[in-house]
């Protein structure tokens, strides 16, 4: 039972509500922005810290798995004790957690600073588009929720390119104390004018479905990163891999027989909901593949310096900008569904531009690939979200907003993971031995790597331009 109480009957939070969506929307940038930003320093974290390009990864996949551990936890905890109690929690843990972040020891320190980080960013992630629901008005709810997945799009696509422009001037720790500041500053501004919790849900934690899926969270993928380095056949990834998938059993099992469960199944019976969800993790798992491959081709393989790197990657965000508002116009008008198929043929079309890259390929056929990467992603993401958040009812805007933060997390961390594996896999095949880092000699073999993750990040765009057109085509039809 939620206690009925609404901050929309409060003239002072209506007053300083939008100031309210910039402290969110900022904290909900910056905890997107650090999956991401960190991918491109991995090639100078690797020779500063004197470890291997797959043990760097880490960095990033550590970070994704805690975050996508405990979003649907932090979620229930929000509704429980309070969302902006969680959220004004997870703003120290997340700028505490980027300040170690910087400190140049070693592997593990950082690590455990991106433990830290990324407990925070889970925190901040489960509960802004349920503070936005709340405080937001039904005539504002949209733009609203519009504007906080325009911080989520922009803050995934955005860091390599401003990771790029940091390292250019700054050595990799800038990128981790960028946070600091910036998370100050929303910090003080949610002091201000974040109120306190008034809204509770008196349900009791379920405790076991939390468990079990953060269980399979992190022996899953957490194995799947291991297996890159020790092998697939070593003892201890397949028994983490055999945990995993147990966990994952176990958890749904205890949902369908939760009386207050942690994740709501009925949900998924919607198709507008679920094929808007599908779309949007496919395509980050997309954008991960990119953000992955990305800085080693144009740093190691084509010897561009990380300045040069970050300016041609700032492209994509700076057409995105660009993009979003015109996209989100149009939706008004045309509705939503013919605008993301649109986005994705882009993001289609983008893939067969990578695809066509090598080594001695023009860097325009690259830089044009990532405008319209940039393009497609600008014209998809905001009308996608709105069909998320518009296809359930509004006591379930929260949930959904919940859900809608796991899939696009989730599509981060098995972009990641499938990433690195397929491409080490590719490099080692092509090589005929076992590979786990950049071949400095044999840029060839990176080449051949790259074009089969691009050839499999094609498929799966492809396979998102089939689902939106069949949604489409089906609403064309009644």
């Amino acid at each position: 039972m939620t206690q009925k109480i609404s901050y929309q009957t409060d003239i002072r939070v209506q007053k300083n509500r939008w100031w309210i969506l910039v402290a969110v929307g900022l904290f909900t940038f910056m905890s997107t922005l650090d999956g991401t930003i960190v991918n491109i320093a991995l090639p100078v974290i690797s020779s500063d810290l004197h470890i291997l390009m797959s043990q760097s990864e880490w960095v990033v996949s550590l970070y994704l798995i805690v975050v996508c551990s405990f979003i649907l936890f932090f979620g229930k905890l929000g509704d429980i004790y309070g969302k902006i109690k969680i959220f004004r929690l997870g703003a120290i843990f997340f700028i505490a957690g980027s300040l170690l972040s910087g400190f140049r020891i070693n592997l593990l320190f950082l690590l455990l600073a991106r433990a830290i980080q990324a407990f925070g960013a889970a925190m901040t992630m489960a509960t802004n588009n349920g503070i936005i629901t709340e405080i937001f008005p039904s005539t504002e709810r949209g733009k609203a929720l519009g504007t906080i997945g325009s911080f989520v799009a922009l803050g995934s696509i955005a860091g390599p390119g401003l990771g790029g422009l940091i390292l250019s001037r700054l050595s990799w720790s800038y990128i981790f104390w960028l946070n600091v500041p910036v998370g100050l500053v929303a910090a003080v501004i949610g002091a201000i004018f974040l109120p306190q919790d008034i809204t509770f849900t008196k349900t009791a934690l379920d405790k076991t479905g939390s468990f079990s899926f953060a269980l399979g969270m992190i022996t899953l993928f957490g194995g799947i990163f291991l297996g890159q380095q020790l092998g697939f056949g070593a003892l201890p990834v397949i028994i983490m891999l055999l945990v995993g998938l147990v966990s994952f059993v176990w958890f749904v099992y205890v949902e369908n027989h939760a009386a207050n469960p942690l994740l709501q199944f009925k949900l998924f019976k919607n198709p507008d909901f679920s094929v808007s969800l599908l779309c949007a993790l496919l395509i980050f798992i997309t954008n991960f593949f990119f953000n992955v491959v990305t800085p080693f081709y144009l740093e190691s393989a084509r010897h561009l310096s990380p300045s040069q790197t970050g300016y041609i990657l700032m492209i994509l965000p700076v057409v995105q900008l660009f993009a979003a508002p015109v996209a989100g116009s149009l939706s008004d008008k045309i509705g939503p569904k013919l605008i993301t198929f649109i986005g994705l043929a882009l993001l289609l079309i983008s893939q067969i531009g990578y695809m066509l890259c090598n080594l001695k390929s023009s860097i325009w056929l690259f830089i044009i690939s990532i405008a319209i990467m940039g393009l497609g992603s600008g014209i998809f993401s905001s009308p996608n979200n709105s069909l998320v958040m518009g296809s359930v009812e509004q006591k379930d805007l929260g949930v959904a907003g919940s859900i809608n933060s796991l899939s696009r997390n989730l599509g981060m961390v098995i972009g990641i993971s499938s990433a690195t594996t397929v491409l080490f896999a590719a490099m080692s095949m092509a090589k005929g031995s076992r590979v786990t880092t950049y071949l400095p000699k044999q840029p060839e073999i990176f080449i051949y790597g790259m074009h089969v993750v691009f050839n499999i990040s094609m498929i799966i765009c492809f396979i998102t331009v089939i689902l939106s057109g069949w949604r489409l085509f089906k609403k064309n039809n009644k």
